[in-house]
């Protein structure tokens, strides 16, 4: 895989994104996001200013009404499916 030319951007580069995709296992409607446990996304959501649209890849079948969660836990505002984009409600 080609990697990108010049010097890193470092972990809070995320901070001035103005969109961030992240991958999932699934989403629930509450915006809790089901990962692979490592806890690194949720890492790096937490240095995302808040009321930046941050949006899971999943497929349809995987945005659910609810999924495992940890207190570490950090929601995303969307999911994005085949069908198109869903918005979730965090809270």
């Amino acid at each position: 895989m080609l990697e990108p030319l010049g010097e890193p951007l470092g972990v809070d580069a995320v901070a001035t994104a103005d969109v961030v995709l992240v991958p999932g296992l699934a989403v629930s409607t509450g915006g809790l996001r089901l990962g692979r446990g490592g806890g690194s996304y949720d890492r790096a959501l937490a240095r995302v200013p808040v009321g930046t649209f941050t949006c899971v890849l999943l497929y349809d079948d995987e945005v659910l009404p609810e999924v495992p969660a940890e207190p570490h836990d950090r929601p995303v505002t969307a999911a994005a499916t085949p069908s198109g984009v869903v918005r979730v409600r965090p809270g």
